[in-house]
C-alpha cells in the first residue's frame, strides 16, 4: 500500500503548489472540511475575499462589451438604517441582476439616495425644534438646508456596510444622489419638457395637506397611511330665513370646518321631509331615508311628517349662518341651498355642509353655484400649520383639531347643535409626520395626468409585472382614476421649481438647465437649491418688472420618477448610453410603491417619450412583525436584522425571505425561527453533502484511484439525479426569464432535498467504496457534477455559501476551467443527453412509496432501524409496475424491509367498499337520497375500484362524484395485521408484526448507529480502522443473542 500512499501525498503536494501559485486570486480554502461550521464566520471570510480582490468591480470589467441589461434602483430615503423591507427588495434585485450577469449580460448596478423632501426635513425639524414656516424663515433657509445636507450622508456608510453584509453587489462609489447638481438639472429639464408639451399648469385645487409638514401632498401620498380615528359626529341646525322655526339638519365629523361654511347641499332626486318634532315643536328638514339619524326607528310618536319634496325643490332657500365671521359673503350668493348628486343617503342627514376651502366636492359645487370664483381667494382661514387666522376671532391661533370641542360648545350654547357623539372611522394620515391630513384649497403646480390617461393605460400594458394581478387590478384601477398630479411643495429642502413669473402672471419663464439660467440671469451657479436661486431675477422681455421665482420646490416623488434620466445627467451627458438602455430591463420594489415610484416613473416616461419606464417588474409584499402587525421601532416588535445575520447568516435570511409568500406580493410575518430552520434544513445539509463528497474523494484518491469528473451514468440513481439536475437547469432558465422567483426557489430547495436526503443517503455505501472502485468513482463523479450544478444555480440566491463551496470544489477542476469566483461563471445550460423524464417519473413514484410507508411507520411507532417483514405495493398500470419493479432493491433498502412485493392485483389483498356521504347526497337529491345511499353501500369491489380511478359512478340513474362517496379499504382475511396508506395513485400495505429475528436485526442496527456516533465524536475519518469494545451493562441475554446472530452485519 506504500505506492498508493505516495500517489495520495503527491496529489496533496500538487494541490498545495497550485494554491500557492494561485495566491491572491482564489480563496485560500483547504479541501479538508472542518467538522463544525459557523456560517457567519464563513460569510465574513467570503466578504473579505470579495473586498480584497474587488470582485464586484472585476465582474463588471469582465462583462464589458456584453449585451447591456439595464437595472434601476429605487432610491431609499437616507433617514435611517435598512429594515427587512429594504433587505427583501435588495435581495430580489441582487438575485435578478446576478442572474442577468451570469447569463451573459453587462449589468451596471448603481445605488441611489432620495436626499430631498419631507423625510429629511422632518428629521431636521425634530433636531432643531422647528415647527412652523415662520421659524424656518427666522432660522434661515440657507442654514436650514445646510442642516438637511448634513444628515443626508449620516447613514450612508452604515447602509453600505449592512447592504454589503447581506451579500448584495451594488455600486456605492458610483451612486446617485437627488441633491447633486447634475441630478437636479435633469429634473429641471424633465419639467420644462412637460411644460413645453402643455402638460403643466398652475391651479387652485383642494389638495391633501399635512399640517405637520406644512405642505400639500399628492393624491397617492394621501393614500399611503390610513388609520382608525375617533372624531365628533354632530348634527347641526341651519334655520331657514323665510320660515322661522324651521331648520335644515346637516351632519359632519369635522366641526372645525363649520366657521368656513358657505352653503348646504342636497341631492336633487332624493325625497326630503319636513317633520315636526313632538318633544320640541321644532320643524326639521332632512332626507326621508335618513330619519334614523335623529329618531329611534324602534319607537313611535316622536315626530309628524308635514310634507315631502324632492331635493331640487329646496335649491335657493337661504339659511342663517352658523357664525358671523364671513356674513358679507351672502352678497356673493353664500348661505343658501345648492344641489349635487355626490350627496349620499348611506350616512348623515342627506344634507352636506359646504366649506369650499376644505373639500374637493365642496369647492366644485360652490364654484358651479357661483358662490366662489375660479382662481380667486377661496375662503380658507388657516395658517400653514393648521391654526385659525385672526379672521376667525374666537378661535384665532387654535389648531383645528383642538378647536372641535370649543366650536361644538359654542353651537350648543346658541341652540344650533342637535346631537353629538363620537365616531371611529378610517382617516388618512401624513405618511411622514403621522398627523391627520386635511383637505384645503391651495394654489399649486400640476402635471395634467388626466390629459394623457389613455396613454398611461396603454404604456402600462407594455410592461410585465410579477405577480400580474398587482398590475391588472391594483395599478390599473389607480390609473383609471388617476388625477392631475400636484408636483409643487411649500417646502425648502428640494429641487426648486424652475419657474420665474411676473407679478401679474402674464409672463412665465420655465428654465430647463443651469446654462439657461446663467444666460438669463447673468450669474453663475454651482448649486441650485433655494438659498442660491430664491433671490435670482430674470429681466422681463415685455418691459415688466424683473421676473421672480415661485417659492415652491418639487415633490420628491417627481425627483425619484425622474431618476432614469437624472442619474445619467441626461440629456446633458450619456445620451447614447441612456437611449440604448431605456426602458430599463428590470426594477423591483414593494407593494407600497404601486401608487408611488411605479406610478411616477410611468407618468414621466409617458409624458416625455410615450414609453413605459421599465420592461419587467417584481413586486414584493410587506414584511410584518411575527404578530402580523406593522414593524415598529418604538414597539420593538421585531429582531434587529444585523443580529439575525450575526446569529444565523445572511444566506439564511435571504432564503427565508424569498422562499415565502412575500415574493407573490403577499404579506409575510417575520419569524427568526424560520431563518433558523433554513440553516438546519438547507444550509447544513448542503454543507454536509460537500463534506461527505470531499471525504470520500480523498479516500478514493488515497486508495490509489484516479478521479474522473466525466459522467456516463449506468446506475439508476445516478441517472435520476443527473436528469433531475439538468431538468432543473432548464426549468430555472425558463422561470427566471419570466421573473417568477416564487416558482424557482421551491424547485431549487426540492432539488437540494433530493440531493442530500435521497441521493446521498441512498448511495452512501457506493460513495464509501463498498461496491468497488468503479461504482464508487461513478457515484463520486455524479455527486461532484450535481453539487457543482447546485452551486451554480444557487449562486445568485445564496451567494456566500456557494462561493465557499465553489472555492473548494473548483480545486478539482483543470486550472483553465476554474474562475476566481463562482459569481464570474456562467449559469450552465442543460445537457440534453442527460435529460431523462422516464427516470424522473420512476423516482417520483419511488419517493411516493417511501413517504407513504414512512407515514405508516410513524403511525405505528415502528422506528426505521427496526425492519418490517413485508411490504406490498399495489399499482394499477403496467408502467407503474415497471417503474417500481426496477427500483425494488432501493425500496427494500430505504425502507428496511425483508420482503417487497409489487402487484397490480389489488383484489387479492384488499376489499373496497363505498360509504355514502349523506350530507352531500341529501342536499342534492332530496327525496331520492336514501334509496341512492342504500345502493351505494351495495357497490362491488370492481365498481368501487372503477370509481376510485375515474372519480365518478352512476347509481340508480344518478351520477355521483368524490364529494358523494368515500372509498373504504380493508385488508382481506390473512393480512389483517397490515396497515394501509395511499395517495390515490398507489396503495401500500405494511406488515406491522415483529418477531425475534426482526428484533435482533433492529438491535444490531441500533448498535451500529451508536458506534458510528462514537467514531464521529472521536474525529475519525471513514477510512480509519478502529477496535470496538462493548459491555452488556444490564446483562440482557436477548441483546447478547442479537449481537451474536447479527455479527456478520455488524
Amino acid at each position: 500500500g506504500n505506492w498508493k500512499r505516495c500517489i495520495w501525498l503527491f496529489a496533496k503536494i500538487l494541490r498545495i503548489a497550485r494554491a500557492l501559485f494561485s495566491r491572491g486570486r482564489f480563496m485560500q480554502i483547504p479541501l479538508e472540511v472542518p467538522d463544525t461550521v459557523s456560517f457567519r464566520l464563513e460569510e465574513e471570510k467570503v466578504l473579505q475575499f470579495w473586498t480584497e480582490n474587488q470582485c464586484f468591480k472585476k465582474s463588471l470589467e469582465q462583462s464589458e462589451g456584453r449585451p447591456v441589461y439595464t437595472f434601476y434602483d429605487g432610491p431609499p430615503f437616507a433617514t435611517g438604517l435598512p429594515h427587512y423591507g429594504h433587505i427583501l427588495a435588495g435581495t430580489i434585485k441582487d438575485i435578478v441582476t446576478r442572474w442577468a450577469h451570469q447569463t451573459g449580460h453587462h449589468v451596471e448596478r448603481r445605488f441611489g439616495w432620495d436626499c430631498h423632501g419631507l423625510p429629511i426635513e422632518f428629521e431636521i425639524e425634530k433636531v432643531l425644534g422647528i415647527k412652523t414656516k415662520e421659524e424656518v424663515v427666522k432660522y434661515g433657509i440657507a442654514n436650514y438646508n445646510a442642516a438637511c445636507r448634513g444628515i443626508v450622508t449620516r447613514f450612508c456608510k452604515e447602509w453600505e456596510t449592512i447592504v454589503g453584509r447581506t451579500g448584495r453587489w451594488i455600486d456605492f462609489q458610483n451612486d446617485y444622489k437627488t441633491m447633486n447638481l447634475s441630478f437636479m438639472e435633469s429634473v429641471w429639464w424633465v419639467f420644462k419638457q412637460l411644460y413645453g408639451k402643455g402638460l403643466v399648469y398652475r391651479g387652485v385645487k383642494v389638495m391633501p395637506y399635512s399640517t405637520g409638514c406644512t405642505t400639500t401632498l399628492s393624491n397617492f401620498e394621501a393614500n399611503m397611511n390610513y388609520k382608525d380615528q375617533s372624531d365628533p359626529s354632530i348634527v347641526i341646525t341651519f334655520p331657514l330665513v323665510s320660515e322661522p322655526g324651521t331648520a335644515f339638519l346637516a351632519w359632519t365629523t369635522t366641526p372645525w370646518t363649520l366657521p368656513s361654511n358657505l352653503a348646504i347641499c342636497v341631492h336633487p332626486e332624493f325625497t326630503y321631509v319636513r317633520v315636526k318634532d313632538r318633544a320640541s315643536g321644532s320643524v326639521y328638514i332632512l332626507a326621508e331615508s335618513r330619519l334614523s339619524i335623529v329618531y329611534d326607528p324602534k319607537k313611535t310618536g316622536q315626530y309628524d311628517i308635514l310634507s315631502r319634496c324632492l331635493g331640487k325643490e329646496l335649491v335657493g332657500l337661504e339659511y342663517e349662518p352658523l357664525f358671523d365671521y364671513f356674513v358679507s359673503r351672502r352678497a356673493q350668493g353664500a348661505f343658501r341651498v345648492v344641489s349635487d348628486t355626490y350627496v349620499t343617503d348611506d350616512a348623515g342627514t342627506g344634507i352636506v355642509h359646504q366649506a369650499p376651502g376644505f373639500g374637493e366636492d365642496d369647492y366644485r359645487v360652490c364654484l358651479a353655484a357661483h358662490i366662489i370664483s375660479k382662481g380667486t381667494d377661496v375662503l380658507c382661514p388657516l395658517d400653514a400649520s393648521g391654526r385659525f387666522e385672526p379672521s376667525v376671532k374666537d378661535y384665532a391661533g387654535l389648531y383645528i383639531k383642538d378647536a372641535d370641542g370649543p366650536i361644538c360648545a359654542a353651537l350648543k350654547e346658541r341652540g344650533r347643535l342637535l346631537s353629538k357623539k363620537a365616531e371611529v372611522h378610517s382617516y388618512p394620515y401624513c405618511w411622514r409626520s403621522d398627523t391627520p391630513l386635511i383637505y384645503r384649497c391651495v394654489a399649486s403646480w400640476f402635471v395634467e395626468v388626466e390629459k394623457f390617461k389613455d396613454q398611461l393605460l396603454a404604456r402600462s400594458k407594455e410592461s410585465y409585472w410579477v405577480p400580474d394581478f398587482v398590475q391588472s387590478k391594483r395599478f390599473n384601477n389607480w390609473l383609471v382614476d388617476a388625477k392631475d398630479w400636484c408636483v409643487s411643495r411649500s417646502r425648502y429642502w428640494g429641487t426648486p421649481l424652475p419657474i420665474w413669473h411676473s407679478d401679474d402672471w402674464e409672463e412665465i419663464v420655465v428654465v430647463g438647465s443651469v446654462k439657461e439660467l446663467e444666460e438669463l440671469s447673468g450669474r453663475t451657479f454651482t448649486d441650485i437649491h433655494r438659498e442660491f436661486v430664491d433671490d435670482v431675477t430674470i429681466p422681463s422681455r415685455k418691459g415688466k418688472a424683473p421676473l421672480r421665482r415661485v417659492e415652491e420646490v418639487f415633490d420628491c416623488w417627481f425627483e425619484s420618477g425622474s431618476m432614469p434620466y437624472a442619474q445619467l445627467h441626461y440629456p446633458f451627458e450619456n445620451v447614447e448610453k441612456f437611449e440604448k438602455g431605456f426602458p430599463a430591463d428590470f426594477i423591483a420594489e414593494g407593494l407600497d410603491q404601486t401608487r408611488g415610484w411605479f406610478y411616477t416613473l410611468l407618468v414621466l416616461s409617458t409624458g416625455l417619450f410615450n414609453k413605459p419606464a421599465f420592461k419587467n417588474l417584481i413586486v414584493n409584499g410587506l414584511v410584518l412583525a411575527s404578530d402580523r402587525k406593522k414593524m415598529s421601532k418604538s414597539l420593538k416588535n421585531y429582531p434587529d436584522p444585523t443580529d439575525v445575520i450575526r446569529k444565523h447568516s445572511a444566506d439564511a435570511l435571504r432564503l427565508f425571505l424569498i422562499n415565502s409568500p412575500v415574493v407573490r406580493a403577499e404579506p409575510l410575518a417575520f419569524s427568526e425561527d424560520g431563518v433558523k430552520e433554513v440553516v438546519r434544513d438547507v444550509l447544513l445539509p448542503l454543507w454536509n453533502a460537500q463534506k461527505f463528497f470531499l471525504q470520500n474523494h480523498q479516500r478514493y484518491i488515497k486508495e490509489g484511484n484516479a478521479f474522473s469528473r466525466a459522467v456516463v451514468p449506468t446506475n439508476s440513481m445516478d441517472k435520476w439525479i443527473l436528469a433531475s439536475g439538468n431538468h432543473l437547469i432548464e426549468f430555472v432558465h425558463q422561470e427566471m426569464k419570466a421573473y417568477r422567483l416564487y416558482t424557482v426557489v421551491p424547485r431549487l430547495l426540492k432539488f437540494l432535498d433530493d440531493l442530500t436526503n435521497w441521493y446521498v443517503r441512498m448511495n452512501r455505501k457506493r460513495l464509501k467504496g463498498d461496491s468497488g472502485p468503479a461504482e464508487c468513482g461513478a457515484a463520486l463523479a455524479t455527486l461532484f457534477n450535481t453539487l457543482m450544478t447546485a452551486v451554480h444555480l444557487l449562486a445568485p440566491f445564496i451567494p456566500f455559501i456557494t462561493e465557499t463551496l465553489y472555492q473548494r470544489l473548483s480545486q478539482l477542476l483543470p486550472e483553465d476551467q476554474r474562475q476566481e469566483s463562482v459569481h464570474y461563471t456562467m449559469i450552465p445550460q442543460p445537457n440534453p443527453a442527460l435529460l431523462d423524464p422516464v427516470i424522473e417519473r420512476q423516482l417520483e413514484r419511488f419517493q411516493a412509496v417511501v413517504e407513504l410507508t414512512r407515514e405508516m411507520r410513524e403511525r405505528n411507532k415502528i422506528a426505521l432501524k427496526m425492519p418490517v417483514a413485508d411490504l406490498i405495493v399495489l399499482v394499477h398500470t403496467d408502467e407503474y409496475f415497471s417503474d417500481l419493479d426496477g427500483l425494488r432493491w432501493y425500496i427494500q433498502d430505504e425502507l428496511n424491509c425483508i420482503s417487497v412485493q409489487i402487484s397490480k392485483e389489488e383484489e387479492k389483498y384488499i376489499v373496497l367498499k363505498a360509504e355514502p356521504n349523506l350530507a352531500s347526497i341529501g342536499k342534492r337529491l332530496k327525496g331520492k337520497a336514501k334509496a341512492v345511499a342504500d345502493k351505494v353501500k351495495l357497490l362491488t369491489h370492481e365498481e368501487v375500484s372503477g370509481f376510485a380511478s375515474s372519480g365518478k359512478v352512476v347509481v340508480d340513474g344518478q351520477e355521483l362524484g368524490p364529494d358523494d362517496i368515500r372509498v373504504v379499504r380493508s385488508c382481506k382475511p390473512g393480512i389483517e395485521n397490515y396497515d394501509t396508506n395511499s395517495d390515490g395513485q398507489v396503495l401500500v400495505l405494511m406488515d406491522k408484526r415483529t418477531d425475534e429475528t426482526l428484533l435482533q436485526m433492529g438491535a444490531a442496527r441500533e448498535f451500529v448507529n451508536r458506534v458510528q456516533k462514537l467514531r464521529k465524536k472521536a474525529g475519525l475519518t471513514p477510512g480509519d480502522p478502529i477496535q470496538v469494545y462493548y459491555d452488556n451493562v444490564e446483562r440482557d441475554p436477548t441483546l447478547t443473542a442479537a449481537l451474536r446472530a447479527q455479527q456478520a452485519y455488524i
